[in-house]
């Protein structure tokens, strides 16, 4: 077992990138239950989707075991894990708490991908030959 610091930014950015799709899972699964009982309760369909809410169910239970594995690999305190897990519970909550996350742990990790790299000088126009134009 290697000790370095790649294997372990490799496996923060796994574990980032799980908690970052299950948080958008779960708040759009979240906003489809919410629907669901709208279209139940207020405007009293009788028959509407019931299956929506099993699914948001287990959306979620996956994203509490996403969230737990990065919060574990990047050490949150207690609060903000327990704060991060309950995101889930509020519509939009945790799709806009991912975002600071997100930020959070890419700061702390230097997770940024590298800028791209413009070139330091314009090259020459060029005709269909491929030769200098006369301008040059």
């Amino acid at each position: 077992m290697s000790s370095g610091s790649a294997p372990d930014t490799s496996r923060i950015r796994t574990a980032l990138t799980g908690y970052r799709v299950m948080a958008w899972a779960t708040g759009i699964w979240l906003i489809a239950l919410c629907y669901e009982i709208v279209v139940k309760y207020v405007v009293q369909v009788e028959n509407p989707p019931s299956w929506i809410g099993v699914v948001h169910g287990w959306v979620y239970f996956v994203y509490l075991l996403a969230t737990l594995n990065l919060a574990v690999k990047v050490r949150w305190p207690l609060w903000t894990t327990v704060g991060t897990l309950l995101a889930g519970t509020i519509p939009l909550l945790g799709i806009i708490l991912e975002h600071y996350r997100t930020e959070q742990v890419k700061e702390q990790f230097n997770l940024q991908a590298p800028a791209a790299r413009a070139p330091a000088e314009p090259a020459p126009d060029r005709d269909v030959t491929g030769s200098p134009s006369p301008t040059d």
